[in-house]
């Protein structure tokens, strides 16, 4: 392995090397790491114009790294030559193939301060990268991607791939409620801090990596910038577009079996990952909140969780209706069935759907909770009085009938209490000398740069 060694570029720019919100360390601001296997034809044009225009643009200290994905042809002995003569080109050689392994590996062990990777035939132009990483160096963002999607993008690719690319997206945002625009554009960018802890959760080694990276990074309710892109389609690519469709289908439900288990740690991972202005207040929904706040979840992603919680709510319902009818009654089993079902429906929406997690105001909560209880109690109970006064002779299924169809219209009820009123954001007085500001949490982030970022892109005064 060649070893990096540290240089700032030449040029009007001064190099500003601390990123905001973390230490500055003794390697480069950005390691921009290049995934490569068997690309010994063009390996070497390709890093020595990236090395290029880093010289030339980049306000900071850089480095690139070619990660050298199992080559098997002449790629590592062209790696190694482009170490030995540039003095920001560093190898990494991995011994197995898969692009999410060679990012992993290498973004797991590099002292670079924000991490970044591009392919290697450079399809993505390079003047989009400064737009890609000032965000993370002035602390406005966690993470940056470069979107092909865009209006504003420039693309050109045939009619076959811009299908499978869009369809793609298309089935992340249905599935898995991704907001982000672009999954698989090769041109993307991370701090190191938001790397270390979200790297440990991401098991995909191939491509699907990237979207794992990325959903997981959203449902943490960390910042997600993108970039539009120009972006020339390489005719020459090897990916075999079919097996990885087929990878990442199953890359897809088993991570929406992950998000749905509520195993992963991503909340207590967004509230320790700090950006610009997360010490003042935000307002949502016209309330003022705290800092540390849950993330408002998208209404539609709130409503798949829901239902599902209401789906298996309903099952149990019924079936604790029918074991109790007997020996209870009628009333006294629907109250017991819909309190006990209210209960586990409470605990069960505050952790999936609204993305509540450990004991703070649990109490409250589920008290609120057992109010919207008695609200769809009193609506059930009144439907199966209404039965009984107009047909008292009706049998048990005609009663299960509309007593599920009247805890269904208390369920609409239920979403609209819990929303708006249980899990809503609770009001803070504004502290002393803050500013309260209206921020989007876990919102796609628009282009915004920091006085930080400013001082970065503009030379120093005479």
């Amino acid at each position: 392995m060649a070893e990096a060694k540290y240089g700032a570029p030449s040029g009007a720019f001064q190099p500003h090397d601390e990123v905001h919100g973390l230490r500055a360390s003794a390697g480069p601001v950005l390691d921009l790491v290049i995934p490569v296997f068997n690309e010994v034809a063009g390996l070497e044009a390709s890093v020595r114009a990236v090395c290029a225009y880093l010289e030339d643009t980049l306000p900071f200290t850089w480095r690139v790294t070619i990660a050298d994905n199992a080559s098997t042809d002449g790629t590592h002995a062209v790696a190694g030559r482009l170490a030995a003569e540039l003095p920001q080109v560093r190898v990494v050689r991995l011994e197995a193939k898969g692009r999410g392994r060679a990012l992993s590996t290498v973004w797991s062990t590099s002292d670079a301060q924000v991490l970044a990777y591009c392919d290697v035939d450079l399809s993505t132009n390079l003047s989009a990268l400064l737009p890609l990483v000032a965000p993370l160096v002035s602390g406005h963002s966690h993470v940056a991607i470069g979107t092909r999607l865009a209006r504003s993008s420039r693309v050109v690719r045939g009619p076959k791939r811009e299908f499978i690319s869009r369809s793609y997206n298309l089935l992340l945002r249905t599935s898995l409620a991704a907001r982000f625009s672009d999954a698989q554009c090769g041109f993307k960018a991370i701090r190191a801090d938001v790397a270390r802890e979200l790297l440990p959760l991401v098991q995909d080694t191939g491509w699907f990596f990237d979207t794992e990276l990325l959903v997981l990074a959203e449902r943490a309710g960390l910042r997600i910038h993108e970039v539009p892109v120009d972006w020339v389609d390489d005719p020459d690519s090897r990916v075999d577009i079919v097996a990885t469709a087929m990878a990442d289908l199953k890359g897809v439900i088993r991570v929406g079996r992950e998000l749905m288990s509520g195993a992963l740690p991503l909340r207590e991972i967004g509230q320790h990952l700090p950006l610009v202005g997360d010490s003042q207040t935000r307002i949502v929904q016209g309330v003022v909140v705290p800092p540390d706040a849950p993330p408002q979840t998208a209404l539609l992603h709130q409503l798949v969780r829901f239902a599902v919680v209401g789906i298996a709510s309903t099952l149990a319902f019924a079936l604790l209706f029918l074991l109790l009818r007997g020996p209870m009654g009628a009333q006294a089993a629907n109250f017991s069935a819909l309190l006990l079902t209210a209960i586990a429906n409470t605990a069960a929406n505050r952790r999936v759907t609204f993305g509540f997690r450990g004991s703070t105001n649990a109490a409250r909560h589920q008290g609120q909770g057992l109010l919207v209880f008695f609200f769809g109690w009193a609506l059930t109970s009144g439907s199966l009085a209404l039965l009984t006064a107009t047909a008292p002779t009706a049998p048990h299924s005609v009663e299960l009938a509309v007593l599920v169809i009247a805890n269904l219209a208390a369920t609409v009820l239920r979403f609209v209490l819990l929303r708006r009123w249980v899990f809503r954001p609770r009001p803070a007085a504004t502290p002393t000398g803050a500013r309260a500001t209206l921020e989007p949490t876990g919102a796609r982030a628009e282009t915004h740069l920091t006085e930080g970022a400013l001082r970065l892109l503009l030379p120093p005064a005479p």
